[in-house]
């Protein structure tokens, strides 16, 4: 039988499913090129791969499966080896070229997966996506009970059970099963009629313009996990000996300190106690003299370092451990022996404010320390090209608030920080001090993330009483701040979502009568347009930045919330610097319009500054 032009070799009906699934096998050239000109004439098709690995450095792609109105086809590359490397093939240009069509829409699930598979296979970009995955996240709007599968997805939006025992199988087998070709088409069919029920829930919470920031930016994610960033295993292993020296000092200074608030003795010299043990830890300051906070949490300690050396070795011990046990020879198991680089996981959505995660390993909390940091470098006759957002999210909650001075203080060019200090302490912005400045900058990112007077207090160090009068000094210098904070805090409880500028939404979820159920998501509710319209800007960023290098020595290799990594030729460098900047300030722009965005970016041959 036939389908417009596509030839149908096989007709499944599946009972679980109750729907018919054609299919065509392609094994050569011929078919392969009548196939792909009849999908692109389609606006939507279904889009998905099968492979032998997950890590596409690992194995091999088997199948690439389309579904369109009439029916689908599979690819098996297996056929097309003979043509050589699969990514300059002629016979394969169609192929590639249905890939690239950016008037024909790929719905796919996961489309980061795939993306990066054909683009190192195939060696072209997967565009025209829609990605069910990113779409089920964003509309679940921070639900953590939420479960996003291809299964998942496809039984919550339409009722339907996939079965995904071939999943698991044996897809380098010579000759692929009648059971694995069904599964393989299924997955690709189902993905139009669940792409339906998306695209309606999608403009039903107002989440189109957001879904498509999230689709554009999959491109560039997936090339920069495949990119990888080079990482200097002998300095690593070289600053990971002295961080254990260091710890090992530390733990050894911290027990002595300690030894004479431990409740019971020892009669075989100084008494001591698990150092990770935050209640024996407490306990020990407490016997001390120490003032205890709540917990014994680095933010809540840090204002009583200065007056108790015991707390400020406390806090030195555990830097170093947490320096042992997270950024420690576990680090260097994932470098690839092959290209020497790290290629870590990126997930765009991380937290319901958009933030990206990053895992395998966590390339976003390595320390700020230099000497953590220039372990990651650009190859002989290549530079790093870095770039981050200056004071991003104050200047976005200055355009949100409209506060007149606020956004001024911006405007002005002057320091903000040292700003906000001459209105809180009355003295004039050349007099200030550097530790009036450190209060200010302290305060100013505070009330970002909704900060309270007793939190503040706690952090600083300073009295309940003067901390609301701080808070008072500085709401009254910026009235329209404190009017919208108020908003988005009622705003909050009335509606109990919080959105970014371009939509991006979040849901909360409190029992009315626990107080402080309730002040957690007025907190959050402040905080959330804010991070997340910086998440948003800095994906939007990452798209232009995409387009800017194509073509170009630059490649994309690391990002840290508002900051961006890119390493390329050193005779290319002066051009990514400009490209880089210019991507960076043009989507910020397209977010904060009232107030001038900043972006300080430099070229280094190491990651830092």
């Amino acid at each position: 039988m036939r389908a417009g032009d596509i030839t149908i070799d096989h007709l499944t009906e599946t009972d679980d499913q109750d729907m018919e699934v054609y299919f065509q096998y392609v094994k050569d050239a011929e078919t392969l090129r009548i196939a792909c000109e009849a999908l692109a004439n389609e606006e939507l098709l279904g889009f998905d791969t099968e492979t032998t690995e997950l890590d596409p450095r690992d194995g091999e792609l088997r199948l690439v499966q389309f579904c369109g109105g009439k029916g689908s086809i599979l690819v098996d590359l297996l056929h097309f080896q003979n043509a050589g490397k699969l990514s300059e093939a002629d016979e394969l240009r169609p192929l590639r070229d249905l890939i690239e069509n950016e008037r024909v829409t790929k719905v796919a699930h996961n489309a980061k997966f795939d993306a990066k598979w054909v683009r190192h296979h195939l060696g072209c970009e997967l565009n025209g996506i829609f990605d069910t995955y990113l779409a089920s996240v964003l509309i679940s709007a921070g639900d953590g009970d939420r479960r996003h599968s291809l299964a998942d997805v496809t039984q919550f939006f339409t009722g339907t059970e996939l079965d995904k025992s071939e999943q698991v199988s044996d897809w380098g087998a010579a000759e692929l099963s009648q059971s694995q070709l069904e599964y393989a088409a299924r997955d690709a069919a189902i993905l139009l009629p669940l792409r339906e029920q998306i695209a309606e829930r999608l403009a039903n919470d107002k989440l189109e313009g957001v879904a498509k920031l999230e689709f554009e930016a999959v491109m560039p994610v997936a090339e920069m996990e495949l990119t990888g960033f080079f990482l200097d295993a002998d300095r690593w292993r070289e600053l990971y000996d002295k961080v254990k020296k260091d710890q090992a000092l530390a733990a050894d200074d911290l027990q002595e300190m300690l030894s004479a608030g431990v409740a019971q003795a020892s009669l075989f010299g100084r008494s001591e106690i698990n150092l990770d043990s935050q209640a024996q830890v407490a306990a020990a300051l407490t016997n001390l003299g120490v003032p205890m906070p709540e917990t014994t949490r680095a933010w809540q300690l840090q204002p009583l370092a200065e007056q108790y050396p015991v707390v400020g070795k406390l806090l030195e011990y555990r830097a170093a451990q947490k320096s042992v046990t997270s950024f420690g020879e576990n680090i260097l198991e994932h470098i690839r022996p092959d290209t020497g680089r790290v290629h870590a996981d990126f997930r765009q959505i991380g937290a319901p404010t958009g933030r990206f995660a990053c895992s395998n390993p966590n390339l976003q909390q390595i320390p700020h320390d230099p000497a953590y940091r220039r372990c990651f470098k650009a190859p002989e006759g290549r530079k790093l090209v870095m770039a981050d957002y200056s004071q991003i999210e104050l200047r976005i909650l200055a355009g949100f608030s409209g506060d007149k001075r606020f956004i001024e203080a911006f405007v002005s060019g002057t320091d903000f920080h040292s700003a906000t200090a001459s209105q809180i302490f009355g003295v004039d912005a050349k007099d200030v001090s550097a530790e009036q400045r450190s209060f200010a900058k302290r305060l100013n990112f505070g009330v970002v993330y909704g900060i309270g007077a007793s939190r503040f207090a706690m952090m600083t160090g300073v009295s309940q009483r003067d901390a609301e009068e701080t808070l008072r000094r500085y709401f009254s210098t910026y009235p329209r701040l404190d009017a919208w904070l108020r908003d988005a805090a009622r705003n909050v409880i009335e509606t109990r979502t919080a959105r970014t500028a371009i939509g991006r939404m979040m849901r909360f979820r409190f029992d009315e009568s626990d107080r402080q159920q309730i002040a957690a998501a007025q907190r959050n509710g402040k905080n959330m347009p804010i991070q997340g319209t910086s998440a948003d800007i800095l994906k939007r960023a990452l798209r232009l930045l995409h387009n800017e290098l194509r073509g170009s020595s630059a490649k994309l290799v690391n990002i840290v919330h508002d900051e961006i990594v890119v390493e390329c030729d050193t005779a290319d460098a002066e051009t990514t610097l400009d490209k880089l900047g210019s991507a960076m300030k043009r989507a910020a722009e397209e977010y904060v319009r009232e107030v001038p965005v900043v972006v300080d970016a430099t070229i280094a041959d190491e990651w830092i500054k």
